[in-house]
């Protein structure tokens, strides 16, 4: 079974042409990340991606977490994987120096996490939960707090999580009903029960440091009276060492479609007199603070839904090249050829691969405007950085991982019947992949927040300005790549039509506009991919011009063609979809369903 390679040559490329890396390394605080040092470091983590996590994602998904008497094992393997991933200093790559991270630029974290992500899904969802708890605390622990756990939360001697979901409270976090009651000295005691909590047990490290959501007893109802506690595991001895157990256990690990190797814990908090926690920040501002953890879950998960996307693709690929069957298209009495010759796995292939590039084109100019918005010396700049982060972060979630999803299956396709059978792996990718569009909010939920938030809200103004760049990028597209801008500026002029139909009609009409809030989100990722790989276009096509000979520019081209011919071609569909879609969505009555 072949095992993943990082595909450093195009992730160096987007990083340095489409997302802007020497701009990023020039900010305050970046100045680090010399490019012998991303280089480095990019090398490394291939390395250690390939040969320590890789290898491990089957054993994973064969042989899961598993749950005792409230302890969870983890799969063989992953405890020592964990700990070369801590001692290698990888946890802490963009965290604050203060508390003993690297600091280094968004981006390049965002290049490595990917390949986390693509090597092995389940063990890379435990250094993600952690790092939403490190920027919970950064933002909103007090002094104390962050003295208390933030070194370990950086280096991973200790991991964290986030405690939203109850069995009577999914999505609709305003029916939380944990409840934390004061005990003085700034303590408090939770009670209630926690699901899907990703990593909640585990025996990879001495400490975990649960953030979670509960009520105070004068809280009011609703989402504006829920308060944000830190629970550990163990709580802290004086010297700031794990002691005494904390009053929260695991009562048992979810069985599940795929990711086995990650254990999804439900935890009850308090069954034994209380588990004792201390408030973050203000009482009743905490969901405010969880979605601080929410929104950089919501953009690594779009890098999931990457990650799953180019290891099924390089499963497919080496299969295509392997597999023998069948004689070339139009090549009578030739001989058996490799499928990869069958002009329908060319497409199949090429409609994963495409799909891949504009992918991480658009995480990698999302991460970068995220350093931007953080650093950049000039307010403007900062801010409208920040607005172009903020309406991407849902595109790079939702559609991602809704385009991860059929990516994964085609790679299914591409195996044929040996794709259903689990021992050739392509199976795992689908089933790994097909929660990335559930958690952290399902895709309506992203959907539903770009329509409104991010664009009824403000008039469209940040997404009419992101329109007009891509119309500024179309100009740059020369005589030989007309045919690619004619699609882009077809694909484009349908977005805008979509765009102005929400501006419009969003309140007065707010149904019809939820029910078209998904082909919306489908129909801007596609264009704005699309956008980004007319970008690369536009360098590739000058670097052949200037006499580079390296394939990778033909390559370019090639997929750049390939999407604006099979995907971009969509775009019209989807805005009528969401101009004229709600008739049929909101028409049926409830008990003809």
């Amino acid at each position: 079974m072949s095992e993943y390679i990082a595909p450093l040559k195009e992730m160096r490329f987007v990083m340095q042409e489409l997302a802007g890396l020497d701009q990023v390394v020039s900010l305050p605080g970046c100045e680090e990340a010399s490019p012998d040092v991303v280089d480095a470091i990019l090398e490394e983590a291939a390395r250690f991606s390939g040969e320590v996590l890789s290898p491990l994602n089957r054993v994973g998904d064969r042989d899961g977490a598993r749950w005792k008497d409230t302890v969870v094992t983890t799969s063989p393997g992953f405890k020592e994987a964990y700990r070369q991933f801590v001692d290698n200093g990888w946890n802490g790559l963009g965290c604050d120096p203060e508390f003993g991270g690297q600091g280094l630029p968004k981006l390049l974290s965002t290049a490595v996490s990917e390949m986390w992500k693509s090597a092995n899904h389940a063990f890379s969802l435990c250094p993600m939960l952690t790092q939403g708890a490190i920027e919970a605390l950064m933002i909103a622990g007090t002094d104390e707090q962050k003295a208390a756990y933030l070194p370990n939360l950086v280096s991973g001697n200790w991991t964290g999580t986030m405690n939203l979901t109850e069995p009577s409270a999914g999505s609709d976090l305003a029916a939380v009903r944990s409840r934390a009651e004061p005990v003085g000295d700034g303590t408090y005691k939770v009670f209630g029960q926690k699901i899907f909590i990703t990593y909640g047990e585990h025996d990879m490290t001495d400490n975990i440091v649960h953030l979670v959501l509960a009520r105070t007893p004068n809280a009011p109802e609703g989402v504006k009276g829920i308060s944000l506690f830190v629970v550990p595991k163990y709580l802290l001895k004086a010297d700031g060492t794990p002691g005494e157990r904390n009053d929260v256990y695991c009562v048992s690990i979810e069985h599940k479609l795929g990711i086995h190797g990650s254990p999804t814990a439900v935890l009850a908090f308090g069954d034994h007199g209380g588990a004792i926690g201390t408030l973050v920040g203000e009482e009743n501002r905490g969901l405010e603070y969880m979605f601080i953890m929410m929104n950089a879950a919501r953009f690594n998960v779009g890098l999931e839904g990457l990650g799953d996307a180019e290891r099924a693709y390089q499963r497919a690929v080496v299969y295509a090249r392997d597999r023998v069957q069948g004689t070339e298209v139009g090549v009578r009495g030739g001989p058996k050829v490799p499928i990869i010759k069958h002009p329908d796995v060319r497409r199949m292939l090429l409609s994963m691969r495409a799909r891949i590039e504009a992918m991480r084109a658009l995480a990698y100019v999302t991460a970068a405007a995220q350093d931007n918005a953080h650093a950049h010396q000039d307010s403007v700049a900062r801010e409208k950085a920040r607005a172009f982060a903020d309406l991407l972060i849902p595109v790079v979630k939702g559609w991602s991982t809704e385009s991860a999803i059929d990516i994964a299956s085609l790679g299914v396709q591409v195996h044929g019947g040996m794709g259903y059978i689990e021992e050739t792996g392509a199976a795992q990718h689908l089933r790994d992949a097909r929660i990335t569009a559930i958690y952290e909010g399902t895709t309506a939920i992203q959907a539903n927040d770009l329509i409104g938030r991010k664009i009824a809200r403000e008039k469209g103004a940040t997404i009419l300005a992101v329109i007009a760049d891509m119309r500024a990028a179309i100009a740059q597209l020369d005589a030989d790549l007309a045919h690619i801008g004619v699609r882009q500026s077809a694909a484009v002029d349908a977005l805008e039509r979509a765009v102005f139909w929400i501006v419009a009609n969003f309140s007065t009409d707010p149904k019809a506009a939820h029910a078209g809030a998904v082909p919306f989100l489908y129909l801007f990722g596609m264009v704005a991919g699309g956008w980004q790989m007319g970008r690369a276009a536009v360098i590739a096509r000058s670097k052949i011009a200037a006499g580079e000979t390296d394939p990778f520019w033909a390559a370019k081209l090639a997929t750049t063609r390939f999407y604006a011919d099979h995907f971009l071609t969509q775009a019209s569909g989807l805005a009528e979809s969401v101009v004229a879609g709600a008739a049929g969505a909101l028409e049926l009555a409830d008990d003809s369903f």
